[in-house]
């Protein structure tokens, strides 16, 4: 079975492995797409924690079941499915409180464990969730789109509610649609004109503004003299982080989805004087993929503009890099043959 895997920061490598091994609380899928996130490009270039080399990248996967586990009751051989990557132990006081995508021994597939870039993989079958509508493609997007649903949910917008999302990558551009699907008021922040543009045309938003020394006399204009009460920070970038503290109204809430491996410093004065609460976002639930699911099937979710770019896995190896340094890129997708 021909198998793709990153062997060392910038070089990929082609192997063959044997088809999976499969137990009773597994089901067997043929993987068909999939899509390339910040994760995988941060380990092609030798900056993901908590990552070892040699390793099968692909966690944003569109499958197709072809062979049945024993408790596989709810599935059928040709169903598509998106996969939850997130291997939870579900024993612990993260799981055992609702919270698995925090689990203390969570093994992200494709990041900490070998994942999708191969034919077919053998996945815990409460992992796969199925629809009968959506195509691989789109399939494949769920996992991007659920990091942004968990990130507003954990965010409790109420409806009218002034947001600022600074970051519009793909997962600011996942946040941005459920900020969207919140009724709330929305500003988008970001450094690059080609992003804001994208965001306009494509997802309706209408604020948008580029970091600046007068980006709070902006942001009051847009808030019509307000300052948002939510702000939530998609960069990962530390300075972009420390200089969200500066942005929301007294009694607001910022929201960290982006991941810096490293300190974060704040004002305390500052942060105290407005009594702002701040929250981390991981990952998503398993609830977020059925969610999202059902809007994509509904049409509440426009999935058509995130593939920018695509390319086969025969070709990952000679065209990763430059398709990752295109700053016109949003969501490469993978065509696996």
């Amino acid at each position: 079975m021909k198998t793709v895997r990153l062997a060392e920061p910038g070089k990929f490598e082609f192997f063959e492995t044997s088809e999976p091994k499969q137990n009773a609380l597994e089901t067997v899928v043929k993987v068909h797409r999939i899509g390339i996130c910040g994760t995988d490009i941060h380990a092609f270039n030798g900056r993901q924690p908590f990552f070892t080399y040699p390793r099968i990248l692909g966690h944003e996967l569109g499958v197709e079941v072809v062979k049945l586990g024993d408790d596989a009751h709810d599935f059928k051989i040709g169903d598509k499915c998106s996969l939850e990557p997130y291997f939870n132990c579900g024993r612990c006081i993260a799981c055992n409180s609702g919270k698995p995508n925090c689990c203390t021994q969570l093994n992200v597939f494709g990041v900490h464990s070998d994942g999708g870039m191969r034919s077919l993989i053998s996945v815990p079958t409460h992992k796969l969730h199925c629809s009968k509508l959506l195509n691989y493609d789109q399939l494949a997007l769920v996992e991007t789109l659920g990091i942004g649903a968990h990130a507003v949910d954990r965010a409790r917008i109420q409806s009218g509610e002034f947001v600022l999302v600074i970051g519009a990558g793909p997962i600011g551009l996942s946040v941005i649609q459920f900020v969207q699907a919140n009724s709330a008021r929305l500003a988008v922040m970001d450094i690059s004109d080609t992003r804001l543009s994208f965001c306009k045309t494509h997802l309706g938003v209408k604020d948008t503004l580029k970091p600046g020394d007068t980006q709070l006399e902006v942001l009051k204009a847009i808030g019509k003299g307000d300052l948002p009460t939510l702000v939530i920070d998609a960069t990962g970038n530390p300075k972009s982080m420390i200089q969200a503290f500066d942005f929301p109204a007294h009694g607001g809430r910022i929201v960290f989805v982006g991941l810096y491996q490293g300190d974060i410093s704040f004002n305390d004065p500052n942060f105290h004087r407005r009594e702002l609460t701040l929250l981390a976002s991981r990952n998503a639930l398993p609830d977020n993929f059925n969610q999202i699911i059902k809007a994509i099937e509904d049409g509440k979710i426009n999935t058509t503009p995130w593939i920018t770019h695509r390319t086969t896995l025969d070709q990952i190896s000679s065209e990763f890099s430059s398709l990752t340094k295109d700053p016109s890129a949003i969501k490469i997708m993978v065509d696996v043959h």
